[in-house]
């Protein structure tokens, strides 16, 4: 009776994050526009429907807000109490995605599940469950973790089988996101700076050893190099992104004049669709966008800033795991599609086409709205 109380008040919209809001509801915006922009062709010439991409977006939305109310609904102490529960889940799932016959493969990488009604990657879903399992971790265990070998070697051990898991499938782009996110996590914790440049490096070190050892992201890094000496091999995808920015000088070309779009740039609506919006938008545009991700992370750590005021660890842990993730992997698709990192398969949060991501940042984003909701009800 206590827990559909709660669920029925966390519905009060006296409660709500305005700000934070309105920044959701702005990128949500932007990205569906994005999204038919930049696939109106390509879906008219592959699936007869030039708008099947903007139908399935907007279904996914509405997939998403709906959990989002769900999610939001559940007190925090809730998904604390359930936190390693969601931990097996997610390394459940992440070993279940490379059995053959039950792992979807696409591109080469066997990465999603087929859930039937939905295809779901399983990096997503582990995404959100480590980020709860690391928050409950470190608020529960913060002596341990700040002054024993043990519990940070704990840590260490699980992010390990994790990244393992996600490099099998292949999946590096995942692996560096969720790595570093829970990494941050650890040193926002109190760990040592010895313990944390140790991991840093031996992370590093390991990331460039499997750079070293295989060949295609060897050649994806060489591409990165100097794309325009591969422009019609490893470095075409680049080329045609970076050709988009200049394209799109000051002020764009205008909304749906894009030329990149038109089967150039593989993957425009979905891993490099930043490019479209700097072709359509230009200079200008871009920063605007920029900007609004800044502020919409800023929000949301604010919203941790607050929880850790008030001694809800937990709360606070998770607040600030879940902004440095989207603050991360917005920065990775801005830094690949802009030609200052290398070409990496992640998306764009709540702009690029995809229904696993945009369905777990709504459940992430919907965490936060709870943790401020019970900020602003503490008795």
């Amino acid at each position: 009776m206590l827990g559909h109380r709660e669920a029925v008040q966390s519905m009060n919209v006296q409660s709500l994050n305005y700000a934070l809001l309105a920044a959701t509801a702005a990128l949500l915006s932007i990205g569906l526009i994005a999204v038919a922009t930049s696939s109106l062709d390509f879906a008219a010439a592959n699936y007869g429907d030039p708008w099947i991409f903007v139908k399935k977006q907007s279904v996914y939305m509405c997939m998403g807000l709906v959990g989002a109310l769900f999610i939001a609904s559940v007190p925090m102490r809730i998904w604390e109490k359930y936190a390693s529960a969601l931990l097996l889940l997610a390394l459940l799932l992440l070993a279940v995605v490379l059995v053959p016959g039950i792992g979807k493969t696409v591109n080469g990488s066997r990465r999603w599940l087929n859930l039937g009604f939905l295809t779901m990657q399983a990096s997503e879903i582990a995404k959100f469950c480590l980020i709860i399992y690391f928050a409950s971790y470190l608020s529960r265990k913060s002596d341990e973790v700040r002054h024993q070998w043990f519990g940070f070697i704990k840590l260490i051990f699980i992010l390990g089988m994790v990244v393992l898991l996600l490099l099998l499938e292949p999946d590096f782009g995942s692996s560096v996101v969720i790595a570093t996110t829970l990494a941050g996590m650890m040193f926002l914790a109190g760990v040592p700076l010895f313990r944390f440049m140790t991991l840093a490096a031996v992370g590093g070190g390991g990331f460039v050893a499997m750079i070293w050892s295989s060949p295609y992201r060897w050649e994806r890094l060489v591409a990165f190099m100097d794309p325009w000496a591969r422009q019609f091999d490893s470095g075409y995808q680049l080329v045609q992104s970076l050709i988009a920015f200049g394209r799109g000088e000051w002020l764009g070309v205008g909304l749906g004049n894009s030329l990149q779009k038109l089967f150039f740039l593989p993957e425009a609506h979905t891993d490099f669709i930043f490019a479209i919006l700097a072709e359509e938008f230009g200079l200008l545009g871009v920063l605007c966008l920029i900007g609004l991700y800044i502020y919409f992370v800023y929000k949301i750590l604010h919203i941790a800033k607050q929880a850790g005021e008030q001694n809800r660890l937990f709360s606070a842990y998770l607040a600030f795991g879940i902004g440095l993730m989207l603050a991360i992997q917005s920065f990775f698709n801005m830094g690949v599609a802009s030609g200052l990192l290398p070409t990496k398969g992640l998306t764009l949060p709540f702009i690029s086409y995809g229904g696993s991501s945009l369905l777990i940042t709504f459940g992430l984003i919907a965490l936060v709205f709870r943790v401020h909701w019970e900020l602003k009800n503490a008795k």
